[in-house]
Protein backbone atom coordinates (compact mmCIF):
# COMPACT_ATOMS: atom_id res chain seq x y z
CA UNK A 1 0.00 0.00 0.00
CA UNK A 2 2.83 2.38 0.84
CA UNK A 3 4.00 1.73 -2.65
CA UNK A 4 1.22 2.62 -3.90
CA UNK A 5 0.67 5.69 -2.52
CA UNK A 6 4.27 6.61 -3.13
CA UNK A 7 4.14 5.98 -7.07
CA UNK A 8 0.51 7.96 -7.18
CA UNK A 9 2.32 11.29 -5.60
CA UNK A 10 5.18 11.09 -7.86
CA UNK A 11 3.54 10.46 -11.02
CA UNK A 12 3.33 13.85 -13.03
CA UNK A 13 1.40 12.86 -16.15
CA UNK A 14 -1.68 14.85 -14.98
CA UNK A 15 0.76 17.99 -13.89
CA UNK A 16 1.55 18.17 -17.93
CA UNK A 17 -2.18 17.67 -19.32
CA UNK A 18 -2.64 20.93 -17.15
CA UNK A 19 -0.16 22.92 -18.05
CA UNK A 20 -0.82 22.64 -21.70
CA UNK A 21 -4.52 23.36 -20.86
CA UNK A 22 -3.37 26.52 -19.77
CA UNK A 23 -0.80 27.47 -22.47
CA UNK A 24 -4.00 26.90 -25.13
CA UNK A 25 -6.22 29.06 -22.55
CA UNK A 26 -3.04 31.70 -22.78
CA UNK A 27 -2.93 31.82 -26.38
CA UNK A 28 -6.72 31.86 -26.69
CA UNK A 29 -7.02 34.63 -25.08
CA UNK A 30 -4.16 36.59 -26.72
CA UNK A 31 -5.85 35.34 -30.16
CA UNK A 32 -8.95 36.99 -29.19
CA UNK A 33 -7.73 40.05 -28.08
CA UNK A 34 -5.41 40.49 -31.15
CA UNK A 35 -9.11 40.07 -33.12
CA UNK A 36 -10.78 42.42 -31.52
CA UNK A 37 -8.62 45.13 -31.26
CA UNK A 38 -8.20 44.86 -35.18
CA UNK A 39 -11.62 44.39 -35.70
CA UNK A 40 -12.83 48.01 -35.89
CA UNK A 41 -10.31 48.72 -38.26
CA UNK A 42 -11.68 45.69 -40.05
CA UNK A 43 -14.90 47.02 -40.20
CA UNK A 44 -14.26 50.39 -41.51
CA UNK A 45 -12.28 49.23 -44.58
CA UNK A 46 -15.56 46.84 -45.47
CA UNK A 47 -17.59 50.09 -45.26
CA UNK A 48 -15.27 51.90 -47.05
CA UNK A 49 -15.02 49.30 -50.10
CA UNK A 50 -18.83 49.20 -49.78
CA UNK A 51 -19.85 52.85 -50.30
CA UNK A 52 -17.12 52.71 -52.97
CA UNK A 53 -18.47 50.13 -54.89
CA UNK A 54 -22.16 52.25 -54.37
CA UNK A 55 -20.65 55.14 -56.03
CA UNK A 56 -19.58 53.04 -58.52
CA UNK A 57 -22.29 51.61 -59.81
Amino acid sequence: MKNLIEKFLKNEEGATAIEYGLIAAVMAIGILAALQATASSVSTNFSNVASNVDASV
